[in-house]
């Protein structure tokens, strides 16, 4: 068996069980090398998620931004206006390398997501505005706009829905708030209804984080060092996302949903994100193995793409039969005296906190970009 039929058949497994393989990486290297077109017509890629630690590594560096940072320094234009025109310039490429499947999944696939500005996720109002003016901005029916779900987002969600914007909604820890993002997306689809919109083009998904979990918890455990403490650890993350999926099947199958189905809605699927493996005792396909499970979405760095594609051992769903073990698994960990209310709340403020940082850091790295060809960017 070639290389080629190898990966091929792992990631045909995956895709074939019903999870949507995207990438969880953009570069403008990665578009006009023509590799990002490679990895969706050889690794079953489908779609690409950004978030700005990604943009952060792809432009901060400068590479492939040479001839558009000077244009943007002799136009004299503002750090925020360069990395917008910069980071949409590569989400709208991208998504017309996806176009064909966008179509040929009717909008299901084929989705390129952008981030709103990390800083404004406690502002509702400018997260509305911002996913407006990105929307228009990329101007492509398969782009994707990332909202935070922190409790500013919510409302937020229901409006961008509710205008006809696909929303991917990121840095989802808890059960309680993937609930409500979900309400945030039905009660968007009715507002969107309301006003006579077609739902059959609006798309969601819902990016559910899951290594973060086991990285945080994990750390708890080895510092208790018991038995039994130990004996957990790798376990909550999957538990977690696990007990998500059945909260999602619940939801989009519930009755208010009906109504919407009925008038050609699209459920939101769970987005399994942060699945490259942090502890190296771990099997480096952990995350992508042990949640499969139809109508999915698993994003990858290209790192845990390549090593699905080489040992990924993927034996049907994973999810659905493993809800009272889950329920079990997190049960103990809280009777450790470790709160998961408490561990959620954290990895929520922490992810927020270090986009804003990645962003931050990619302004100052366009600022000194910009200074260079003798432009005050200030």
């Amino acid at each position: 068996m070639t290389e080629a039929t190898a990966s091929a058949g792992a990631l045909k497994r995956l895709s074939d069980e019903g999870v949507s393989i995207w990438l969880d990486d953009l570069s403008r290297r990665r578009i006009e090398s023509g590799d990002l077109a490679e990895l969706v017509a050889t690794r079953n890629v489908v779609g690409v998620t950004t978030n700005p630690s990604i943009f952060q590594a792809a432009i901060g560096s400068g590479a492939g931004y040479e001839e558009q940072l000077a244009d943007l320094a002799v136009r004299g234009v503002t750090v925020d206006e360069a990395v917008r025109m910069m980071t949409t310039a590569d989400v709208r490429a991208a998504a017309d390398v996806l176009r064909p499947v966008y179509e040929a999944t009717g909008g299901r696939d084929g989705r390129v997501s952008i981030e709103v500005d990390p800083r404004l996720a406690y502002d509702t109002t400018a997260t509305v505005a911002e996913a407006r003016q990105l929307a228009w901005l990329v101007d492509r029916p398969n782009v994707m706009i990332k909202i935070p779900a922190t409790k500013a987002g919510l409302p937020a969600i229901t409006e961008v829905i509710g205008a006809g914007i696909s929303v991917n909604v990121t840095l989802i820890f808890s059960l309680e708030r993937y609930r409500e993002v979900m309400d945030a997306y039905v009660a968007g689809l009715e507002k969107a209804r309301a006003a006579g919109l077609d739902l059959s083009g609006i798309h969601s998904v819902a990016s559910f984080f899951v290594s973060r979990v086991d990285s945080e918890i994990d750390k708890r455990l080895t510092l208790l060092g018991t038995d039994e403490a130990l004996a957990l650890k790798g376990r909550a993350a999957l538990a977690n996302a696990r007990l998500a999926y059945e909260a999602y099947e619940h939801v989009f199958s519930g009755a208010r949903w009906q109504a919407l189905g009925g008038a050609r809605a699209n459920r939101q699927r769970p987005l399994w994100a942060s699945t490259g493996v942090k502890d190296p005792a771990y099997k480096d396909t952990l995350y992508v193995d042990e949640l499969v499970a139809p109508g999915t979405v698993n994003t990858m760095p290209e790192a845990t793409l390549k090593a699905v594609a080489d040992h990924g051992d993927v034996q049907g769903d994973t999810v659905t039969g493993g809800y009272a073990q889950a329920r079990a698994d997190l049960a103990a960990v809280e009777r450790l005296g470790i709160a998961y209310d408490e561990v959620v709340r954290q990895l929520e403020d922490e992810g927020v906190a270090k986009f804003a940082v990645a962003w931050q850091d990619l302004l100052d790295a366009v600022t000194k970009s910009l200074n260079s060809e003798g432009v005050d960017a200030e």
